[in-house]
C-alpha cells in the first residue's frame, strides 16, 4: 500500500480507502471485508452507508484497532430508522453523531464532513443555521480532527475553501466527469482542473467518491465514452489528479473488495489510462492531464511531474518551485527528440513546453 501525507496534520492516509454506500450482507460478512481491507492496508474509510447495519460491521472490525484507522464521517447523513437519511436538523444530526461515536466506541472522529453540499441555499443554511459553528466547536474540543465537507459543485467547493478552515475535500473524480460527461460532471475542464490545484496549493487534501461514475465506465454499453475502462485505470486516473490522497471505491463484497486491491500490483500497462486521449472533448486538447504516457523520455524527464509542478506554481502554489528543483533531471534537459509529442494522446505540444518551463523557474 501506499500513502500519502494529508498536509495540515501529517496523518498518512492509504491511496486506496473505502466507501460504504454499497456494502451489503451480514455483519459478519460485512465486518470480513473490512477486516480484509485494514490487513492489506487500507487505513481510511467513508463512513456513509445506504443503511445503519454496516456501522455495525465497521465497529466489530475496529475494535482494537480505533489507533490504525481513519475515519470520514458526514454532518448531515442520519439513520434514524435504519435506512439513511439526509438531513441539515441540527439536533437530528447532534443525536446521530453521538449514536456514531457510541457504536465505534470512540471520542472523536478524524475528519468530521458537512454532508453533500451542492447548491447555494443549502450552504447559506449550513453557515448561518448553525452546524457549520457546532462542528467548529467539536474541532475546538477534539470530537472532529479536521474539517472536511463533500460536494459535486466546484462553484461550492470554492466557496468552502475559501472560510480557510477545512483539511479535506471529498469530490467526484474520474474521466466522464472531468470532460462534461454525466450528471455530477459540473464545472468546465479547466475549471475542474483549476479546483484540484488550488487544493493542492492550500493544503487541502482530496477524497475521492465515484471514481468509476458509479460503474458507468466499467462496461462499454453504459459507458459515457461508449468505451469501457478498467478498475485500475479510473483509481490511477484519480490519483494522478493534484490534492488527490485517497480514492474510496465503494465495495458491496470481498470480490469487489480484491477487484480493487488488484491495483496494488498492477503494471504500469495496467494502469495507462491515455486511451481517455480519444474520446475527451476539444477544450481538452492539448492539455497535460499528467498521464505519463510519454514515458520513459530517453532523458530521464518526468514529464508528467513537470507539468504538474508548473501548474502548481502558475496556481500560486509556493512550494511547487522546490518540489520542481528537487526533481533529479529538470526540464533543461530537453533534448527536444520528439518522442512524448509522438505518443501523447492528448497532443500536448512538450518541447515547447519544457522551454517554457525552464524559462519560468528559470
Amino acid at each position: 500500500m501506499e500513502y500519502r501525507t494529508l498536509p495540515h496534520g501529517g496523518e498518512k492516509i492509504s491511496v486506496i480507502g473505502l466507501g460504504a454506500g454499497s456494502l451489503s450482507g451480514t455483519v459478519e460478512e460485512m465486518s470480513a471485508v473490512i477486516d480484509r481491507a485494514i490487513e492489506n492496508g487500507v487505513n481510511y474509510f467513508d463512513l456513509a452507508p445506504s443503511v445503519e447495519l454496516p456501522w455495525h460491521a465497521y465497529a466489530e472490525a475496529f475494535s482494537g484497532r480505533r489507533d490504525k484507522v481513519l475515519t470520514q464521517m458526514h454532518f448531515g447523513a442520519v439513520y434514524g430508522d435504519g435506512k439513511y437519511g439526509w438531513t441539515r436538523d441540527l439536533e437530528e444530526i447532534k443525536r446521530q453523531f453521538a449514536v456514531n461515536l457510541e457504536l465505534l466506541k470512540t471520542s472523536y472522529t478524524d475528519v468530521g464532513f458537512i454532508h453533500c453540499m451542492d447548491d447555494t441555499d443549502d450552504l447559506d443554511e449550513v453557515m448561518n443555521g448553525g452546524l457549520w459553528d457546532y462542528m467548529k466547536a467539536l474541532r475546538a474540543d477534539g470530537a472532529i480532527r479536521h474539517l472536511g465537507f463533500s460536494s459535486h459543485n466546484p462553484d461550492i467547493a470554492r466557496r468552502i475553501l475559501n472560510t480557510g478552515l477545512v483539511d479535506m475535500f471529498m469530490f467526484s473524480i474520474n474521466p466522464a466527469y472531468d470532460y462534461q460527461k454525466g450528471e455530477y460532471a459540473m464545472g468546465e475542464v479547466a475549471e475542474r482542473a483549476a479546483l484540484y490545484r488550488d487544493c493542492e496549493r492550500l493544503g487541502v487534501g482530496i477524497s475521492v467518491m465515484k471514481p468509476f461514475a458509479g460503474g458507468q465506465l466499467l462496461d462499454a454499453k453504459t459507458s459515457l465514452f461508449g468505451r469501457a475502462l478498467t478498475h485500475i485505470q479510473c483509481l490511477q486516473y484519480a490519483l494522478d489528479r493534484p490534492a488527490v490522497l485517497t480514492v474510496l471505491p465503494g465495495v458491496r463484497d470481498m470480490n469487489d473488495l480484491e477487484t480493487v486491491l488488484n491495483y496494488l500490483d498492477a503494471s504500469p500497462e495496467e494502469r495507462d489510462y491515455s486511451v481517455i486521449g480519444e474520446f475527451t472533448p476539444g477544450d481538452a486538447d492539448g492539455i497535460c492531464v499528467y498521464c505519463n504516457h510519454c514515458q520513459p523520455c530517453p532523458m530521464g524527464l518526468n514529464v508528467g511531474l513537470i507539468n504538474k509542478y508548473y501548474d502548481l506554481a502558475l496556481a500560486g502554489d509556493e512550494m511547487a518551485a522546490d518540489h520542481y528543483r528537487k526533481l533529479p533531471i529538470n526540464a533543461d534537459a530537453c533534448v527536444k527528440c520528439g518522442h512524448c509529442e509522438s505518443r501523447c494522446p492528448f497532443h500536448v505540444k512538450q518541447e515547447a513546453r519544457m522551454e517554457e518551463i525552464s524559462r519560468y523557474f528559470g
